[in-house]
């Protein structure tokens, strides 16, 4: 409970926030759909509504404020329209359905699986060879660093754009974005996982003239893997997120990206808003899942998870 109880804190005081927001974003569109339904609006001139503010205007139409809720298309879907979308389009549909978000749930996940794996397995080789070599650790580190302060947004579409002129697309150019995003929080808790044995533990091994690659396997590795972990639950978010936007410059046909531009561009915006939350509950999910691997990694390793 103490664990829980702050979360589900934090969850109500958004969720109360994002009710009360709902009536003064729609207040203005729900009272001239009012006035067209030969509701009594005040004022009744739809020029001097929109000189009112929103929320004098839900003030001097109360009868409205419910109107707000249940809008087509409204600036901010409420919370019940957008739980409304996500059931209709993960269980009332085929998962093989354009419609179905399971569908495209799969597609972004395949593009994030695969750059996941590929950005890791870079990602621990480059903190091998930067923790056991200098030249390394001065001439690929900065890179590295340098690498991440080139907005994703600028470089995908370059990514895409490059790879469709030598034929490649598809899964994997996202793959690519996803693999850039995620092996930077790989090495850099690798790096400091493989360095934290500290000097009287690496003496130790020296006396029982242990090398180099018995040193890395009975103590570096062993002591890097809780910052492993650490380092592949942030990669694994920020993998789907290059997924997602790899599938924006595209015009992708599918995936959560595909249907967030759906959403956008034909002004749906419960469409954006269910695939916005269908991709955080994918990433929860798979959060939650190295969560609970490394709490049995750890159990097994015995250390404290």
């Amino acid at each position: 409970m103490k664990s829980v109880l702050p979360v589900v804190s934090v969850v109500a005081f958004l969720l109360v926030v994002w009710i009360v927001s709902v009536v003064p974003m729609n207040i203005h569109l729900a009272a001239d759909q009012a006035a067209r339904g030969d509701v009594a609006v005040q004022p009744d001139d739809a020029r001097a509504r929109q000189e009112v503010g929103a929320v004098a205007l839900a003030l001097r139409n109360p009868a409205v404020i419910p109107m707000t809720y249940t809008l087509d298309r409204p600036r901010l879907p409420g919370p019940q329209q957008v739980v409304g979308e996500l059931w209709n389009t993960v269980f009332m549909v085929s998962p093989t359905s354009r419609q179905s978000l399971i569908y495209h749930g799969w597609v972004t996940l395949s593009a994030t699986l695969l750059g996941f794996a590929m950005g890791t397995a870079l990602g621990i080789a480059l903190a091998v060879g930067i923790v056991f070599s200098r030249t390394m650790d001065l001439s690929v580190m900065p890179w590295a660093i340098a690498s991440q302060t080139i907005p994703i947004l600028a470089l995908a579409p370059m990514i895409i754009v490059v790879m469709g002129a030598i034929g490649i697309q598809g899964l994997l150019p996202k793959a690519i974005i996803s693999a850039y995003l995620s092996f930077f929080p790989v090495v850099v808790g690798m790096v400091k996982g493989l360095r934290s044995p500290d000097a009287m533990q690496l003496d130790l091994l020296r006396t029982y003239h242990a090398g180099p690659a018995q040193g890395f396997w009975k103590l570096r590795l062993p002591a890097s893997v809780p910052y492993l972990f650490a380092s592949l639950k942030i990669g694994i978010s920020a993998s789907l997120v290059g997924a997602i936007v790899g599938e924006l410059p595209t015009g992708a046909r599918a995936g959560f990206g595909a249907r967030m531009l759906v959403g956008d561009q034909y002004g749906q915006p419960l469409v954006t808003w269910a695939a916005l939350f269908a991709a955080a509950i994918t990433a929860a999910a798979l959060v939650g899942l190295f969560a609970l691997m490394e709490r049995i990694t750890l159990r097994r390793m015995g250390m404290a998870a």
